[in-house]
């Protein structure tokens, strides 16, 4: 799906200006142990790329036990191995919280906030980071499902394969609050029309929005505009609106003669 990296800096920025902290930084589980890849607020680069493993240290607990952990002076904390002392300290951190972020029923990232003076968190600090930790794991569930919807177009794969990952690619990418991740989705959306065709796309006579494009994806699958609506999270009236516009623009009297006359174009696959 989209860049992991920019996902993940979008919801650490949230949780630090909601929660009002200096230092927040996290990253996602990969092959068993947490790679910290994410930072706002740090001064220097002895936490970029740290490998966590299960157990120790602050995220290692937190990777092993599924819930939320702080430590109000980690340099003299007891319930914590202090395998990561030299980074963490060599950033002036005291106190610590950290959060896992769970999806597929698993762990798939952790996320932390931190402050350079001995404090003791309160529910405002954990909660911005568990709101943000939610948003995390529903992108990274959408990566997941996108993931094995592409893993499974065989090189054969029918046009009604094609048309409904790109469908749901261009409603994915519609919600993204990253512009850099949505500029990717939707060029990989793009590529799927290239594939349909089989050549690489001449420049349309008609040109629909990214917006239009989105509605006109999902109605050529058959939804309805309230189906529609709920998909890109749009209300029916928006939809209706939309649908007009490419109606006209295609000169179409039909949404199925819309949908026609966009795939003659090349506009979808």
């Amino acid at each position: 799906m989209s860049d992991a990296r920019s996902v993940l800096h979008v919801e650490l920025e949230g949780a630090a200006r909601v929660a009002a902290l200096p230092v927040v930084f996290g990253g996602e589980v990969v092959d068993g142990r947490l790679r910290l890849s994410g930072f706002v607020g740090t001064r220097t680069t002895s936490l970029h790329n740290l490998d966590v493993l299960p157990g120790a240290g602050l995220g290692g607990r937190v990777l092993m036990q599924g819930r939320p952990i702080a430590v109000s002076d980690y340099g003299s904390a007891r319930t914590i191995t202090h395998d990561y002392d030299r980074p963490v300290l060599a950033e002036g951190l005291a106190s610590i919280i950290a959060v896992p972020v769970r999806a597929g029923g698993r762990c798939r990232a952790v996320l932390y906030g931190a402050v350079r003076r001995p404090v003791t968190f309160g529910d405002r600090v954990r909660d911005a980071l568990m709101e943000s930790g939610k948003r995390l794991a529903r992108e990274l569930s959408e990566r997941d499902e996108l993931t094995a919807r592409l893993d499974s177009l065989s090189p054969g794969a029918t046009l009604e394969e094609l048309r409904s990952v790109h469908s749901e690619l261009r409603a994915i990418a519609g919600a993204l609050p990253d512009p850099e991740a949505r500029r990717r989705l939707y060029a990989a959306a793009q590529r799927l029309v290239d594939l349909g065709e089989g050549k690489p796309v001449q420049g349309p006579r008609v040109r629909l929005s990214t917006r239009e494009t989105d509605v006109l994806a999902q109605v050529a699958l058959g939804f309805t505009n309230g189906e529609v609506a709920e998909r890109l999270s749009l209300s029916r009236e928006t939809v209706k609106a939309y649908l007009g516009s490419v109606m006209r623009k295609l000169d179409a009297h039909t949404r199925h003669e819309a949908v026609v006359k966009a795939r003659r174009l090349m506009l979808l696959p």
